[in-house]
């Protein structure tokens, strides 16, 4: 048997393999969190979430480039032309030349996503060659409609979540991981150009550019500049307070994932509220024992849902994503 390229079943699945294996390595080099927590699911659900970190991340560095160097554009648009006819095509990628897509490609196909959400995700990467700052709150929500809640949606149903309600709950979750990135990063986006907290926020508190460059610059930001940061972290705690009814909304054996992603991510912000705000003298990390603790306690959960999952007698048809 063969594809539609002439190269047959075996060699493409061998290919397909090596695909996800590299859309792996660059979650496990990019986005430790996310990763260990990914080592939470089962092993056949994995490699579908590194496919979609692995997309994320080749467009994600098209325009957060060195701070020394100036985003193209061009690449930008090339890549994203040549990454939306692939996904929108009835034949897959080539695993070998375009290992990325290849395997979004097949796990897109795999769950039935909508590749239009990945084009969303598109726009607001394009943004980021453009807008470096955001007037209001709504704006910025904007933003983050393509950058972070579409992610959530895609993901909702690898995890065994669907419906409307679900796909709301992970689209906030979405929204507050990017949030915290944005409270966290403040310096390192400054040193980019960019200011992604809403200029109203900045107005309420007194906060002009010059104070939070100077914050930027010294490492020591003014009480204004707190009260900035604290008001950041109040908002981001709302969203995750609305993402949080969606952990139980995945499977059993996704749960342990969804819920580790969600409290090492969220003891963030517990740093800045520790560091007293100050998220400028440096960059503000959950300590690598806490991630491992977190990650041992809820990998027990992980065997036991699965153990109950094999020890209980079902009348459901298997899992598709069991034989693929």
């Amino acid at each position: 048997m063969t594809t539609s390229d002439g190269m047959t079943t075996s060699k493409y699945e061998a290919e397909l393999t090596r695909a996800y294996e590299h859309c792996r390595r660059i979650h496990a080099a990019h986005g430790r969190t996310y990763y260990l927590a990914t080592q939470l699911l089962p092993r056949a659900r994995r490699r579908d979430v590194w496919a979609l970190y692995a997309f994320a991340r080749v467009a994600d560095e098209l325009v957060d480039t060195p701070q020394t160097a100036t985003p193209d554009a061009d690449a930008l648009l090339a890549w994203r032309e040549q990454a939306m006819t692939s996904l929108r095509s009835a034949s897959p990628p080539d695993p070998g030349e375009h290992p990325v897509l290849a395997a979004t490609w097949h796990t897109m196909r795999r769950f039935g996503l909508d590749p239009d959400l990945l084009d969303e995700f598109l726009d607001s990467m394009a943004m980021d060659l453009t807008v470096t700052r955001y007037a209001s709150w709504e704006e910025l929500r904007g933003y983050m409609r393509g950058s972070a809640a579409v992610i959530g949606e895609l993901m909702a149903p690898l995890l065994g979540a669907n419906g409307a309600e679900a796909l709301g709950r992970a689209a906030a979750l979405g929204e507050a991981f990017q949030l915290t990135n944005f409270i966290r990063d403040i310096g390192e986006d400054h040193a980019r150009g960019r200011i992604y907290l809403p200029q109203t926020d900045l107005a309420r508190f007194g906060v002009s550019e010059d104070l939070l460059a100077h914050a930027v610059r010294t490492g020591a930001p003014s009480p204004q500049v707190r009260s900035l940061v604290a008001f950041e972290v109040r908002r981001a705690t709302s969203l995750y307070a609305s993402a949080q009814p969606g952990l139980v909304m995945v499977d059993a054996r996704s749960q342990p994932c969804l819920e580790a992603a969600f409290t090492l991510y969220k003891r963030i912000l517990h740093r800045v509220i520790a560091n007293d705000f100050n998220v400028f003298e440096r960059r503000l990390v959950v300590p690598t024992w806490q991630r491992v603790v977190t990650a041992g306690h809820l990998g027990a959960r992980t065997a036991s849902a699965t153990l109950t999952e094999a020890l209980t007698p079902s009348r459901r048809s298997r899992p598709t994503w069991r034989s693929s």
